[in-house]
Parts: C-alpha cells; sequence; structure tokens
C-alpha cells in the first residue's frame, strides 16, 4: 500500500521546440521539452514528484514538522516549504552560511519565506555538515514537542526516485520512441528514477556540481529501482557544464539559456537547466545526440532561483537592447 500524496495534476505537457531544433541542426520534430517546470505547487519544478513520495511517508510516520538541507538558493528547499504549507505541516530549513551570508529579498528565499518556513543558517561546512546539522535541529524539535521528519537532500532516495519512475512511464506514454532524455543532474534521485522507467541508454545526465561523485550516487539510486545492479560505468553522463563550480555561472551554460530563450521564449536557471541545456547543445555538436532522433529535455524547473543568481541577473541586464526613436537613444536606465 503506497503512502505516496497528491500534491499537483498530470501529466505536465509535452512541447516541440522546432526552432531550437533548426538552429542546433536537428529536424524539426527531432526535438521535444517535457514541462515539469509548469507543476502547480510552489514555482514548479521536478522536485514536487519526488515530495508526493517522501512527504507522503512523512505523514504516514506521524510528523508535523518537515526538516530538510540545501542552499540557500534551493529550488528542493522552495518546494518543501510549499508542500508543508498546502498540508499545514511546519518546515524548518537548513542552509549553509549565516543570514548576512545570503543574498536577500531575492529568488527562492523570498518564498520560502512567504510560504512560512524557518531557516536554520549551520554556517560552513559541505553536505555531510548539513545532515548533521539537520540531525540536530530534529532531536531539538523533538525536546520542544515536535514531531519531525527529516526530508533528504533533493529529496534524491530510492523512495523520492519513485516520482521519476512515474515521470519517465508518463513520458513514455506521451513520446513511445523517444531516443534520448536530457536532465540535469544534481542530488541524483530525478536521473535514478529516469532509468528506472526507461534504462540507461536513453538517458543523458548533465552533471551541475552539487554531488561529489555523480556518476556512483546516481548508481546506488537506481539499482533498487531497477531491481538489478546499475555501475556508474553505464550510465551516460556528461561533466563538461560544471565550470568552476556549483552556483558559478558558466559561459557555456549562459549562451545556453539565450538561445533557449530567444528561440522558444523557454527560461532557464544557471545551476540545474541551463547546465542541463549546455550540456544537450554539447551533445549535439559532438554527435551523441544526432538528426533524426527523438530527444527530450527534461525542464526541471527553477525559475525563482534565477533572481537569486546575481551574476546572472546583472549580465542579461547590461545585454538589454535599445530602440532608437528620433535621434533618441530610449533605455529603461537612461534618465
Amino acid at each position: 500500500m503506497s503512502d505516496k500524496i497528491a500534491l499537483s495534476t498530470w501529466p505536465t505537457p509535452l512541447e516541440p521546440m522546432p526552432r531550437l531544433a533548426a538552429a542546433l541542426g536537428l529536424g524539426e520534430n527531432d526535438l521535444w521539452i517535457k514541462r515539469d517546470d509548469l507543476i502547480g505547487l510552489g514555482g514548479g519544478g521536478n522536485k514536487v514528484r519526488k515530495l508526493e513520495w517522501t512527504v507522503g511517508a512523512a505523514l504516514a510516520a506521524g510528523a508535523d514538522t518537515l526538516v530538510t538541507t540545501g542552499a540557500a538558493q534551493s529550488n528542493h528547499a522552495r518546494l518543501t516549504a510549499a508542500a508543508g504549507a498546502r498540508l499545514g505541516l511546519d518546515v524548518v530549513l537548513v542552509f549553509p552560511g549565516t543570514r548576512d551570508s545570503a543574498t536577500h529579498g531575492s529568488g527562492n528565499l523570498v518564498l520560502d519565506s512567504l510560504f512560512g518556513a524557518r531557516v536554520h543558517w549551520a554556517g560552513d561546512g559541505g553536505p555531510s555538515t548539513m545532515g548533521d546539522v539537520a540531525d540536530e535541529v530534529c532531536r531539538q524539535l523533538r525536546r520542544e514537542g515536535a514531531r519531525p521528519h527529516l526530508i533528504p537532500f533533493g529529496g534524491s532516495s530510492p523512495l523520492g526516485a519513485r516520482g521519476y519512475v512515474e515521470g519517465g512511464e508518463e513520458l513514455r506514454s506521451q513520446l513511445p520512441d523517444v531516443d534520448h532524455v536530457v536532465v540535469a543532474l544534481g542530488s541524483g534521485g530525478t536521473m535514478a528514477g529516469l532509468i528506472g522507467a526507461l534504462g540507461e541508454q536513453r538517458v543523458l545526465g548533465v552533471h551541475c556540481g552539487a554531488v561529489a561523485e555523480p556518476a556512483a550516487t546516481v548508481a546506488d539510486l537506481a539499482g533498487p529501482l531497477t531491481r538489478r545492479s546499475i555501475t556508474p560505468e553505464s550510465l551516460r553522463l556528461r561533466t563538461d557544464q560544471v565550470g568552476a563550480g556549483y552556483g558559478v555561472l558558466h559561459e557555456p551554460v549562459l549562451e545556453a539559456m539565450r538561445t533557449a530563450a530567444v528561440t522558444e521564449g523557454i527560461v532557464l536557471d544557471p545551476v540545474y537547466s541551463g547546465r542541463a541545456m549546455a550540456g544537450l547543445i554539447a551533445a549535439v555538436r559532438d554527435g551523441d545526440i544526432r538528426p533524426a532522433q527523438r530527444t527530450v529535455f527534461l525542464h526541471t524547473g527553477g525559475l525563482p532561483g534565477l533572481f537569486g543568481h546575481t551574476e546572472t541577473v546583472h549580465r542579461s541586464v547590461s545585454t538589454l537592447r535599445s530602440y532608437e526613436v528620433g535621434g533618441v537613444i530610449h533605455h529603461p536606465f537612461n534618465r
């Protein structure tokens, strides 16, 4: 018996991208986009599919508080906060850094606040440190009489990844002859779930720098979903779009974001979906994805995070074009 709960409506749209396909040298029916950015809850994004399972388990365990970890601009944290708001649960988000070091008034942090979440700033440390801090937060909540439930980083566990087994099956029903599904690889659960539905050879993950060993992470998550051994070597994985690191703007990613925007009106973020699109473009250029193959780009959402990424915002606004009328340059920043 499943503890899954409903947090949105399905299926999400599958749309063609003929202008982007033409720009990349593909046929007009070769390239499609799966719009998981349009999932209804909390600004949308792929984490909702995982949260239907992980929050369902929390409710089945009698929890009244959700605790999770992530970066300050975490899409997963934002959607955990939204799920808590919808279900009447308290939410505590554990972020690295300090309140003063965060980018205030922008991006996902604004929505975290609107959804009523509380933030515990954990100071310096990596993902393992955040896990330890989250465990201590749960112990403190229990001392206060709460019933907390810890949602894993990124919602990525074999349980959470079941959301993308369903997502992969949904996609296959919409486009049975799909050859490639390109997806951002963050905490690993989305790619693992897609592999559970579609197999290793149809799923191309683009590493975003969120985990130290992306192939091993995905293989460990995918194995329980397939009931067979998944080796890191069997995965299709690109690591060429990380650049200087997670959260740092990579020039090909900005170019990929611009290309998707001007050809299809599709908005990507610089950490996840932008890197995935840059990986797709690179895969076409090096022949891993070829014309006459059906390729789907899984849009994992992340629009609020775009506005919390200062360099991307500034670089984009700096290229805003002016229009001259009657010898006067009209520009929104001219006074």
